[in-house]
């Protein structure tokens, strides 16, 4: 049976998986998420505002009768807001908070495609320099001579950080970031 991506001998099948991602555009930029993380790619559409929720969550979405939350990447990142336009998608990402997990939304300026990108092209995150915290940052691939943002899916969209910044009780941990 033929490979869609060609395996290193000395990687076994579940790093391998590890090393695939998808990227796509964010303000200009190119970023990446691992596959794994990726349930889905939808048109953007249909999103229902919720109110009292901080900046960066554009609403719900209905998919298949479940309610699922959609973030504004940019915005989470404190950039401007996406513009909407016909190649504005909605990732549906998988998270796991407290051995649960969750799909959440995030709306994306364009999706490029899915590469393979070798262990031995990502570095660490930086330590400073970066627009957005290091801590929501996997690792720097290095693509063509470029650097790709590698997401921590986990650390961005934690659902436990967004619930705190959505606390009423604390009307200063709304103002993000």
């Amino acid at each position: 049976m033929g490979e869609l991506v060609k395996r290193h001998p000395s990687q076994n099948f579940a790093d391998d998986e590890q090393l695939q991602y998808l990227t796509f555009l964010l303000g200009g930029e190119t970023f990446a998420i691992g596959i794994l993380n990726i349930k889905e790619i939808i048109e953007y559409g249909n999103v229902t505002a919720v109110p009292m929720m901080p900046d960066f969550v554009r609403g719900v979405i209905n998919l298949r009768g479940a309610v699922v939350p959609v973030i504004d990447l940019a915005m989470r990142f404190s950039r401007p807001p996406s513009p909407v336009t016909r190649r504005t998608c909605i990732v549906l990402i998988e998270v796991e908070a407290e051995g649960e997990q969750y799909n959440i939304g995030v709306t994306v300026d364009a999706v490029n495609e899915v590469l393979e990108i070798p262990g031995t092209e990502i570095e660490p995150p930086p330590t400073f320099g970066a627009k957005i915290r290091s801590d929501f940052i996997g690792g720097m691939g290095k693509i063509d001579g470029k650097f790709v943002i590698i997401l921590d899916a986990d650390k961005v969209l934690s659902v436990d950080e967004m619930a705190s910044l959505t606390s009423i009780d604390n009307p200063a941990s709304i103002v993000s970031d």
